[in-house]
């Protein structure tokens, strides 16, 4: 199992430490490095920043929302940090859900699997750089049609460094998974859980086994899941490190209705457990939601407690479609983990 470092998204400001957390990955072995975006920081700038002052460690977005940008804007930054870094960047693309999307982008948010076929091949074909780009697309044409009616097909001036710079797809439904498995290069879980492996692999297996899929199975597609490994000899006192980011995303993080996150915990089982959780924090009892999260809940997307109970956990996802475990932490943290996964 190789280890990657998220570094996520900022809040209120720039994280203290990061930078050093950064040099400590790469110090320590770890495979990558990721960032993040919400409504605030985006994860291209800081990414470039960490770049320059590492050398071997692989840069990567998880995700890049791709109603941010056009998908010509996104091709744009992944062939520049792609030169800039010699080959180490990885485009982690994702569509975020409609609150941001609509709200914050003020992009529309239906038929995202849909637009995220469309986004992917245009910028597969700007990465290509074989011929000036024409789309005629439902969700995208370049040219755009209509307009001042003088756009013209064009061809990126930059020749890219690697054609073939892989892209991965954050993913939660199983529709998307295996998009995901059909279209790119690999998949970015956010709450993965060993006991739903199976209910993966198939979602994967479908995209694998489609007409024109890039990949045909694992060997050679990746699979880097988030995860909060917390290292303490108290069990509760590590679960209580996860609880409050377990009770914003399955309480908050989306509408009552739509909030896909909330969804992965209900097919692990959690049905109740989400029900009062969400209930909780879209009242405004944020404690009460965060005291709602069951140590159960939290170990079964989290290794947390001593290094001996955390080594022990860890061969369950040694035989789980996963390859990388994305861990957040201060430069200690991933010293500490890197000593933990042994």
């Amino acid at each position: 199992m190789k280890l990657g470092c998220h570094v996520g998204y900022w809040s209120s400001g720039p994280p203290a430490g990061a930078q050093e957390a950064v040099l400590a990955a790469e110090r320590l072995g770890y495979e990558a490095i990721w960032s993040a975006e919400a409504y605030g920081s985006d994860c291209l700038t800081p990414l470039a920043w960490y770049g320059a002052a590492t050398s071997r460690i692989l840069l990567g977005t998880n995700i890049l929302q791709m109603s941010a940008r056009t998908p010509a804007a996104t091709a744009m930054a992944a062939l520049t940090l792609d030169h800039l870094s010699d080959g180490r960047f990885v485009l982690g693309l994702g569509a975020s859900g409609p609150q941001v999307v609509e709200g914050w982008y003020g992009q529309p948010y239906p038929k995202p699997l849909a637009r995220t076929r469309e986004y992917i091949a245009i910028v597969r074909e700007i990465l290509a750089r074989e011929r000036p780009i024409e789309f005629d697309g439902e969700f995208y044409q370049l040219p755009l049609q209509g307009g001042a009616g003088l756009g013209k097909a064009l061809k990126s001036t930059v020749h890219p460094l690697r054609t073939d710079l892989p892209i991965h797809l954050a993913a939660e439904g199983p529709k998307n998974v295996a998009l995901a498995a059909e279209i790119a290069d690999g998949w970015l879980p956010l709450f993965f859980s060993p006991k739903t492996d199976g209910f993966y692999r198939t979602a994967l297996a479908e995209g694998f086994s489609r007409p024109g899929a890039r990949h045909t199975g694992l060997d050679d597609f990746a699979v880097s899941a988030s995860m909060n490994v917390i290292v303490d000899d108290d069990v509760e006192k590590a679960a209580d490190a996860v609880r409050p980011q377990l009770a914003l995303y399955i309480g908050g993080m989306g509408a009552k209705d739509v909030n896909f996150h909330n969804q992965v915990f209900v097919r692990m089982g959690w049905e109740a457990e989400c029900a009062a959780i969400q209930e909780h924090y879209l009242a405004g009892r944020k404690a009460d939601a965060i005291a709602a999260v069951p140590l159960e809940m939290v170990e079964d997307v989290a290794l947390v407690g001593p290094k001996d109970k955390i080594r022990a956990e860890l061969a369950a996802w040694d035989e789980t479609v996963v390859d990388t475990i994305l861990v957040h932490g201060d430069a200690q943290a991933l010293e500490t983990i890197a000593d933990a996964f042994g």
